[in-house]
């Protein structure tokens, strides 16, 4: 009578099953996967679908040659204000970037200084020479091309002179003054970005529709945020992570941000920007 060995007869079955469980499991992974990579792609697309067409319709007709670009009457007038000031606006672009993104600048004013100094970066004639980095091409507050500015920092008081020291300084270190691109960047929003974190004392949360804001200077992978209250990685501008106390948790991919204020509840979404309670 032949002798079985019991062991191996089990070990088949049993290999067998081990197989098919390990399979499943990583079908099952796969699935999560795809699921997840769908519903991203759906939080990152379907707001910038939705603030294209709300930008279409609310500048169909408009010509930016002759949009308006007065005083928004945000900044204290200096006549009556003889403290030091500084204050960062953003104001949606022009044409259909303005679906996506905004431009952004910083000013700043003295102690007893009768006039602000707007600092910002532009990309039209650097291409015939002219450096990116603008002195004054406007009013402090003005509308940009039709858009009404939004205030992104506001500091005041005896202690801001040095600040405004600092700020002159990295406005001229700047490492871009004759390299511009609207896509990853370096851009108006790199440029307000890097002083951010030059002088960390601004507090400057920028909006995640702020594209070029996460591009950084010299191929830098690791940083600290705008904000100066949390850290970043990133790769060229086109995809990363930003964890900070003011901008909460981001994820930057392609350009675009998707994130979640914590500070003060709110979402952040690519196109549409920070919806939640005022921060």
């Amino acid at each position: 009578m032949p002798s079985h060995d019991w062991s191996t007869a089990t070990a088949t079955p049993l290999r067998y099953g081990f197989i098919e469980t390990a399979c499943g499991q990583r079908v099952a992974i796969m699935r999560r996967s795809t699921r997840l990579s769908f519903a991203l792609a759906a939080c990152m697309l379907v707001p910038v679908a939705i603030s294209t067409g709300c930008t279409v319709l609310e500048r169909a007709g408009n010509d930016w040659r002759t949009a308006r670009r007065d005083s928004s009457g945000q900044a204290p007038d200096p006549a009556t204000t003889p403290e030091a000031v500084i204050q960062v606006y953003g104001a949606r672009t022009v044409g259909w970037r303005g679906a996506f993104g905004v431009h952004t600048w910083i000013v700043t004013k003295p102690s007893g200084a009768g006039h602000y100094t707007r600092h910002e970066v532009v990309g039209w004639g650097v291409d015939q020479g002219m450096s990116t980095v603008r002195v004054n091409r406007a009013g402090p507050d003005n509308y940009w091309f039709g858009a009404f500015p939004e205030k992104l920092a506001d500091v005041r008081g005896p202690h801001v002179d040095a600040l405004i020291e600092r700020v002159s300084l990295a406005v001229r270190n700047y490492p871009y003054p004759s390299t511009y691109r609207t896509w990853p960047g370096p851009n108006s929003n790199t440029f307000v970005a890097y002083i951010a974190r030059a002088v960390p004392e601004l507090g400057v949360d920028m909006p995640p529709t702020a594209i070029g804001k996460d591009f950084l200077p010299g191929g830098a992978v690791l940083a600290r945020s705008p904000s100066g209250t949390g850290v970043q990685v990133s790769v060229l501008g086109v995809a990363g992570v930003l964890v900070g106390w003011e901008e909460g948790v981001e994820i930057n991919l392609l350009g675009l941000t998707l994130g979640l204020d914590l500070k003060s509840p709110g979402i952040k979404l690519p196109g549409l920007g920070r919806l939640g309670f005022p921060q």
